[in-house]
């Protein structure tokens, strides 16, 4: 995908009106967090099975997001993906998993990372292939949704995807080694915890141990937040790590992401 350019307005109510429609035709990608926000996701989905032909996969869909106890973008994302990929699992169809992929609307291939993720059939080491385009992705809100995405079936998975993980914390390219740490948080945003990384943080260290002193910033914030998290039920893991990293790793990389990792221990 191509970079984004328009810096998007500072306020819902500031986007210009074309721009909200084509947002809302799934013509263009979200600039910043507040056009992603303001993204009509039913339009868009309208929309999008206009443009391709699906529109009796509408009110079904639209049944489901009306279901939903609190409707937010990312319920409403979730829903949606859930939805396209039950409903294309129903009609034999394919083609609109592959469609909605490739899509020039980030937030529609937010969608097709739940479709993946969530897909039963597949098993972990398929749904982490599928997915590593979506990690890869240059908008940021795909690759903050893929790991999401995938949570539970890393966690049913864990020895497995930590296994498959620890060779993306190898990969040359940063988001996916960024991804490799953010999707196995011990606590993660927004997400289930994964109760066995709390309990037991050093399974996490074949993915942890490569990122050290990672030259990416984006890289090293998630490894501060994994190491932080981790403090909060093992401190004294995180302070053993810590204190190895420091002395075999005396980068201004490794020094940030102590100083970030022990922010809670350290008050």
């Amino acid at each position: 995908m191509s970079e984004i350019k328009r810096k998007g307005s500072r306020s819902v109510k500031d986007i210009p009106g074309s721009i909200l429609a084509q947002l809302n035709k799934g013509e263009i990608e979200t600039a910043n967090l507040v056009e992603w926000l303001a993204v009509d996701q039913k339009l868009l989905l309208e929309n999008l099975l206009q443009e391709f032909k699906r529109t009796l996969y509408l009110k079904p869909i639209l049944k489901s997001i009306d279901s939903l106890a609190k409707q937010t973008v990312n319920t409403i994302n979730e829903t949606i993906g859930n939805s396209l990929m039950e409903l294309a699992k129903q009609e034999n169809d394919d083609e609109i998993l592959e469609l909605i992929k490739l899509h020039p609307s980030d937030l529609v291939r937010c969608w097709a990372t739940y479709a993946i993720g969530r897909n039963a059939k597949l098993s972990i080491e398929e749904i982490l292939i599928q997915i590593q385009p979506f990690a890869a992705d240059k908008h940021f809100g795909v690759r903050e949704i893929c790991w999401l995405a995938v949570r539970s079936a890393l966690i049913k998975n864990l020895d497995r995807g930590l296994t498959i993980l620890s060779n993306w914390a190898k990969n040359p390219d940063e988001n996916i080694r960024r991804f490799a740490s953010e999707a196995t948080r011990p606590r993660g945003v927004w997400s289930e915890h994964i109760e066995e990384l709390k309990k037991n943080p050093e399974l996490g260290l074949p993915i942890l141990e490569p990122l050290k002193s990672d030259p990416s910033k984006y890289v090293q914030n998630s490894v501060a937040n994994w190491l932080n998290d981790a403090s909060k039920t093992k401190p004294e893991f995180v302070l053993g790590i810590c204190a190895e990293w420091k002395e075999k790793s005396p980068s201004k990389e490794t020094a940030y992401i102590i100083k970030k990792a022990l922010r809670t221990i350290q008050k």
